[in-house]
């Protein structure tokens, strides 16, 4: 078996087919989001503008959970230890805990080392307590979502994104005294739209069913105190299990559930995502728990952050770019072709210093090849001028009709 050719063809079909993906060079400056610093491949540098990264509202540059941080560090040191069961287990764990439990309004809530593993754990742990579950899956649900459900092994049904008829099909045809499972998101990050919770809620009432809301692109700035798109709507308490991420609004690293107690802790004693992994360092915990304290009391953040996302829609809108509807602070520019998406975005990068990744197939499908934009607070007037100028010039002077044309 020739081991190195065999890789060495999985990374050609993925060159051939023009979505490679090529990590660009960042280094972000303290206090200064969302400009950072580009090392190029030849070693020089230039100063770049950050428009697609998830610390949406800039958290990982709040000096107040930067001090968090540090001060962690000098009482306690680095690592955690090892996994919560035999070492790992910290006050700052306990305390952060108790605030997301405070943020969802739920009785407890259990940590993770991200949010891909609290989804794939919690979901295929739910299997395993509940023999015979039925899960019901939204058709655009993540990755994440997808492999729990896949790991449980479970009967599982997708229905139509976003269609609640197709879900009261399904729900409507599956046994009466079955446990089920309602698994979807709050905000869909790459179309940028929005769930009807309460209207998935109410199903799952009438279906006696429970619902395990994934709200990672939501937290910290939907909702008066940033506990997302259900507390924005008023339906949190309705809700059974949220799940939530650390690494975006609220700028550190981890994931987590929310819920009632005996089901977290049934999945803290059974999960295996959680009980055979290094919980995250202390540092961590207390950079995580101020970010989510700070956010609470900090309305006027979120209430700017939408205030960024409209006026940027607006000006796509205005210049004719290819701007995908979004009800949400996503900002999804349509370009439909992998190889010209990597083209426009390198194009972006090294002639206006302006950073956005391209999204491409597996993360879109294929034909829905897009550059995701997520205006911060921090984002200006002029930095916003500059890349609408910059993107419609490339619209202009490009071959517009293989580059996703433009708004009607």
């Amino acid at each position: 078996m020739d081991y190195k050719a065999a890789f060495s063809r999985a990374i050609e079909q993925i060159k051939s087919e023009g979505r490679y993906r090529v990590f660009a060079d960042l280094k972000r400056h303290r206090g200064q989001f969302p400009r950072a610093t580009w090392t190029r491949e030849d070693g020089g540098q230039s100063d770049v503008v950050v428009w697609c990264s998830n610390d949406y509202l800039g958290q990982g540059q709040n000096p107040v959970v930067i001090e968090a941080m540090q001060k962690a560090i000098d009482e306690v040191g680095t690592g955690s230890g090892g996994t919560r069961n035999i070492s790992g287990t910290t006050h700052y764990h306990v305390e952060l805990e108790a605030e997301l439990a405070r943020l969802h309004e739920k009785p407890a809530a259990l940590v993770f080392t991200s949010g891909y593993v609290s989804n794939e754990a919690s979901i295929s742990t739910l299997v395993k307590l509940l023999p015979g579950l039925i899960i019901f899956s939204d058709a655009l649900n993540h990755n994440s979502l997808i492999s729990g459900i896949r790991k449980g092994g479970g009967e599982r049904h997708v229905y139509r994104h976003n269609d609640l008829e197709h879900l009261e099909e399904l729900l409507r045809a599956a046994p009466a005294d079955a446990p089920k499972l309602i698994v979807f998101e709050s905000v869909y990050s790459m179309d940028g739209d929005i769930s009807d919770i309460a209207g998935t809620v109410a199903l799952a009432k009438t279906y006696d069913a429970l619902t395990y809301l994934d709200e990672v692109h939501a937290v910290g700035m939907y909702g008066p105190h940033g506990g997302g798109v259900a507390e924005r709507d008023g339906v949190m308490a309705d809700v059974d299990i949220i799940e939530g991420t650390l690494g975006k609004a609220f700028g550190v690293m981890g994931g987590y559930i929310a819920g009632d107690v005996d089901m977290v802790d049934a999945i803290r004693s059974y999960a295996d995502g959680f009980i055979f992994t290094t919980s995250i360092p202390p540092a961590l915990s207390a950079g995580a728990l101020a970010s989510v304290r700070w956010l609470r009391e900090h309305n006027e953040v979120r209430i700017i952050h939408q205030e960024r996302a409209a006026s940027l829609k607006k000006r796509m809108l205005e210049a004719g770019l290819p701007v995908m509807p979004s009800v949400s602070h996503i900002v999804p520019v349509l370009v439909g072709d992998a190889v010209h998406c990597k083209m426009v975005s390198d194009m972006l990068l090294e002639d206006h210093g302006i950073y956005v990744q391209p999204i491409n197939y597996p993360t879109v499908p294929r034909g829905a090849e897009r550059l995701r934009f997520t205006p911060t607070p921090f984002h200006t007037d002029g930095m916003m001028d500059d890349l609408v100028k910059a993107l419609d010039r490339l619209w202009s002077h490009c071959n517009v009709a293989r580059l996703g044309g433009r708004a009607a």
